[in-house]
């Protein structure tokens, strides 16, 4: 190979690395996410810690009250650490946090593993998507993060098996310590991966940013005024301003519902199948099918988007959703449940991204940034009661509620949306790769 060559070989590996290192990072972040509703109906069945559904849907909680935490101090902590810096710190803890769970004896021990567990875990995600975002090659952009938010679904895929394979035969406890492997990554991680360049750029170290940008042979981010606070709060009042402030409600309640549909099924989806009468084994086999179709829901949603627009798109998926959530509490064929909970996860792990999508069409350039990091935030808030409301409703007694609930949770959503979208003005459409970068936040 010729020295003008060898350059070019060497940023594309090293590039490719970069996304490499963040999706093994965000594998582990779902793993760890999704492993509590892959054991819990074990824990229930053999009632560890006097396990009972209320509890156990608080402490589904938990987790999302941490993720809550961790994705709205993630942006500080990065500018003041660094996005590298983050990202082995969250791995770091959401890795010891699961070894927390996994020697608890007690239901309080375990629930202040899964909350700092939570807090890791939000964090990392955000962050992830920004260093691919750095480092994708040019007119990648799109195929580069849409690979990366797979991670997360695969990470569920694996939890499903972890929980298949160790809980009957060895113990609950095995799976929580399987998810304390990835501090085997850290190291890798902390001495393999780059700094992000938008943070370099940042802090003003630009002879060191750009000679990552020319190994990486990416375009160097461009040095942005720093926000003050003063900056920030009038981007919040703008969302209020005039008219405005009824569509920002309708987001936000869209994204509540969204979020609350997304991590109430995540919880409860094993434990909801087995009382509608399948044995643990499909009821896991149901998390593999979740999570694969959301592979393929990520994977297609920003090419709708692109072509139907991104509102039209979130209320569609949000209607069909509902649809396919609520036929799982219809006793049917398994073949034909197996390819419901597929099309499911298609559609409803990829409508909350279209919302997101829908808000950033809709905000003006300067607004965007804090119109969708708020939209999220308050989502972040349905996350946390979707788990709570499962757990009170099998408590109840009424665990065929819990389908039609969430489903009620889709329809609200989409019809927030779609009023959203119809009171905004028209702009124009974004790309398929900017759909996909806010769904980041």
């Amino acid at each position: 190979m010729s020295s003008s060559l060898a350059p070019s070989a060497r940023g594309s590996r090293l590039a490719l690395l970069v996304v490499g290192l963040c999706w093994l990072a965000v594998l582990f972040d779902g793993l760890d996410m999704f492993i509590y509703g892959s054991v819990l109906p074990h824990l229930l069945a053999t009632k560890t810690f006097g396990l009972t559904p209320d509890r156990a849907g608080d402490l589904g909680s938990y987790a999302t009250f941490g993720m809550l935490v961790g994705a709205l101090t993630a942006g500080t902590v990065a500018d003041r650490i660094g996005r590298k810096k983050l990202m082995v710190a969250c791995v770091t803890l959401f890795s010891l946090a699961s070894g927390v769970c996994a020697i608890a004896d007690s239901v309080t021990v375990f629930g202040l593993g899964r909350t700092l567990a939570g807090v890791g875990l939000g964090g990392l995600l955000p962050t992830a998507i920004s260093m691919v975002s750095d480092y994708a090659r040019g007119g990648r952009g799109a195929l580069t993060i849409g690979a990366l938010m797979t991670a997360h679904h695969a990470g569920g895929i694996l939890s499903a098996y972890v929980a298949k394979w160790l809980v009957e035969p060895v113990g609950w406890r095995s799976a929580f310590w399987v998810c304390v492997l990835p501090l085997l990554f850290v190291p890798v991680l902390a001495k393999v991966m780059p700094e992000s360049l938008s943070f370099l750029v940042a802090k003003g170290r630009t002879e060191e940013a750009r000679a990552l940008a020319d190994r990486y042979e990416v375009e160097l981010p461009a040095a942005a005024g720093k926000k003050t606070s003063a900056d920030r709060w009038d981007a919040l009042i703008d969302l209020f301003r005039g008219g405005e402030w009824l569509q920002t409600l309708l987001y936000w309640l869209a994204s509540f519902g969204g979020l609350l549909l997304v991590y109430g099924v995540a919880t409860w989806l094993p434990t909801l199948m087995r009382g509608e009468g399948y044995n643990l084994g499909s009821a896991l086999t149901f998390v593999v099918l979740f999570n694969l179709g959301g592979i393929v829901g990520m994977l297609v949603a920003g090419r709708a988007a692109d072509r139907f627009g991104a509102p039209r798109i979130s209320a569609l998926w949000f209607a069909l959703t509902a649809a396919g959530v609520f036929l799982l509490s219809v006793r049917m064929p398994l073949g034909v449940t197996f390819l419901v909970v597929f099309l499911t996860g298609v559609f409803l792990n990829s409508a909350q991204t279209m919302i997101y999508a829908t808000v950033s069409i809709r905000s003006t350039p300067a607004g965007r940034a804090t119109a969708v990091g708020w939209t999220s935030g308050m989502g972040r808030f349905g996350a946390v009661f979707g788990p709570w409301l499962g757990g009170q409703l099998l408590a109840a007694g009424n665990g065929d509620w819990g389908f039609t609930a969430f489903a009620l949770a889709g329809v609200s959503s989409m019809v927030f949306i779609g009023l959203a979208a119809l009171r905004s003005a028209r702009r124009p459409e974004r790309s398929g790769a900017e759909q996909q970068l806010i769904a980041a936040q």
